[in-house]
This record gives C-alpha cells, sequence and structure tokens, in this order.
C-alpha cells in the first residue's frame, strides 16, 4: 500500500513516461536518484507546506527534490503530472473541481488559558481527501505554476467550456 505522500503503482505508470529522465549523449555524470522517490518528497513538501529543509530522511535530498521540482515547473512536466493524476482521480470519483471550501477561521488563545490544558482537545477531525487531493489543493503549488484558480478547470481540461468553469 502506498503512503500518505505516494503513488500507487497504477498512478505511477501514468505519469513516469512524462518524468523519465534524459541522460547525457556522453552518458556522464552522477546517476540520478529514483525519480519516484523524488517525486513523492515534492508531494511531501507541497502537502505539508513544510520547507525544503525539513524533508524526512526517507526522501532524496532535499536539494535534489527542489531542483528537480524546478526543472519539472519549468519544463511544463508537473502540469502534465498533475492533469494526468487529476483525470485518474476524477474517473474514480475522488475528485471533484466544482466544489472547493475555504477554511478562514483564526481563534486567539483567551489570556486566562490553563497552560495544562490537552493542546488538541477540540481537534476536529481529519478530512478524509485522499492525500493526492490535498497536493492538488495546496497554495504552494498554485503559487509556483502561477496560475489564477479560476482557470482550475481548463487547467486539468483544456477543452472545458466557459459555462463549465465557475468562477469565483
Amino acid at each position: 500500500m502506498a503512503g500518505r505522500w505516494e503513488l500507487t503503482e497504477e498512478q505511477w505508470e501514468l505519469v513516469e513516461p512524462v518524468l523519465r529522465p534524459v541522460r547525457r549523449a556522453d552518458n556522464r555524470g552522477r546517476p540520478w536518484h529514483d525519480t519516484r522517490a523524488v517525486l513523492h518528497g515534492v508531494f511531501w513538501v507541497l502537502g505539508t507546506g513544510a520547507h525544503w529543509s525539513e524533508l524526512p530522511a526517507k526522501y532524496p535530498p532535499y536539494q535534489t527534490c527542489h531542483r528537480r521540482f524546478q526543472q519539472w515547473v519549468r519544463e511544463g512536466k508537473l502540469v502534465e503530472v498533475l492533469r494526468l493524476l487529476a483525470r485518474h482521480l476524477h474517473e474514480r470519483g475522488k475528485l471533484n473541481l466544482d466544489e472547493a471550501f475555504v477554511d478562514a477561521t483564526f481563534a486567539s488563545a483567551k489570556k486566562g488559558a490553563w497552560r495544562s490544558a490537552q493542546p488538541g482537545a477540540a481537534k476536529a477531525p481529519r478530512s478524509s481527501l485522499s492525500p493526492l487531493v490535498t497536493v492538488f489543493l495546496s497554495p504552494y503549488l498554485s503559487k509556483a505554476l502561477r496560475l489564477p484558480s479560476a482557470a482550475l478547470w481548463k487547467l486539468f481540461w483544456s477543452n472545458a467550456s466557459s459555462t463549465s468553469c465557475r468562477q469565483g
């Protein structure tokens, strides 16, 4: 079973041809880290919102993940991968781009709050969204791709009409 930020075998088979590294013609240079592991590291950063330097040790070095992320964004490969994954999730009923929920709730601590109180006592239950969906909804991804949120449908489905793309 794939971890929280990891692709299943079926999903990996969809995106692997897009991200397959191209070796230099003279076959020189260091061997590349596993592309799948790098992608999982990128998804971890995008999904958690953590800094690249906080990437857990189970992923390749954060410098490698960040460099490949930038390369994939420049070459348009990341958008293509996200389109493929969005379509895959949409076909299975796990992604609905017609609805989006934003929670802007802010609750400040009271001056007289007990320091010994349980920190997560009133914490709401976790969302049941797929971890990949949280990557798609990540503000860091939209910032990196520099696309307006109103064009989300057109990003994933270029043949979407303006009537099926809700303006917010």
